[in-house]
């Protein structure tokens, strides 16, 4: 008999946060009738200043299908929450997810550009990746090098053996979902590869904190940058106030006047 959910959200906080947001992003995408080319990563778009999508394309989806198959990975990965004793846990879970959310949409653009510049095939210009698939696979491939023995639960009823799970979705996810970024979840693998290696490593909660803050201020600058949102507010004018004194002041030297506010 299986725990009760309740307990289950309890023990995966950072998880069911995460799912809680994707869910509600996705509603709110459906409402308003967004599309793709509204919040996913396209490197032409990119090119021209949008580069907070890295960000928004990782938590939108557009398909609910896609959302589901995400999902549904993403709370058996949960798991890594509770493996402390592994050297994971919550602290390790949030930290990484910040860097496979950010490194494997750069790595995306990366892979697309080679593809682009070097490969000539313009196909990808026309490509645009949304959904949290890069960090799903990017956890499913540190999870099969951290504990290779666990099992990745799809839909409820669909187990399969951690080692193999990152290519096995890969190939099971670009046949039930065709329009699925394959560079994307490649991306995420080959990131989640560099983590469970230690090549990517030393993340604590002073670099978590510091990493979260230049993301934030770069998010807003690109935001402004590319005009998609006014941030005339925050634009401080000089005004001169009639109603102050005048005070002036007088030089010997040129017979110059210098007025004052």
């Amino acid at each position: 008999m299986g725990k009760p959910l309740i307990y289950e959200i309890w023990e995966k906080p950072a998880t069911s946060c995460i799912i809680a947001i994707c869910s509600l992003i996705w509603f709110y995408i459906q409402k308003k009738g967004i599309g793709y080319s509204h919040v996913g990563l396209k490197y032409d778009t990119a090119l021209e200043g949008h580069h907070w999508r890295v960000i928004t394309s990782a938590f939108s989806h557009i398909s609910i299908l896609h959302l589901v198959f995400n999902m549904s990975a993403l709370w058996s990965l949960g798991v890594i929450e509770e493996l402390g004793h592994l050297g994971l846990g919550v602290e390790y879970y949030l930290h990484y997810t910040m860097l496979l959310v950010v490194l494997s949409g750069l790595l995306v653009l990366g892979m697309y550009h080679i593809l682009i510049n070097k490969f000539k095939i313009d196909y990808f210009r026309r490509v645009t990746a949304v959904g949290y698939s890069c960090v799903v696979f990017g956890w499913m491939t540190i999870l099969s090098t951290k504990q290779p023995s666990s099992k990745l639960e799809l839909f409820g009823f669909l187990s399969l053996p951690i080692s193999f799970a990152p290519f096995e979705s890969l190939i099971f996810t670009s046949i039930i979902v065709p329009q699925a970024s394959f560079i994307g979840h490649l991306s995420g693998i080959i990131v989640g590869y560099a983590i469970a290696w230690g090549v990517i490593h030393g993340m604590t909660n002073y670099w978590a904190v510091s990493m979260l803050g230049w993301i934030v201020l770069v998010f807003i600058f690109s935001l402004k940058k590319s005009g998609t949102y006014n941030f005339s507010f925050l634009k401080i004018e000089s005004m001169e106030d009639s109603s102050l004194p005048s005070v002036r002041f007088l030089s010997s030297r040129n017979g110059g006047v210098l007025n004052l506010v």
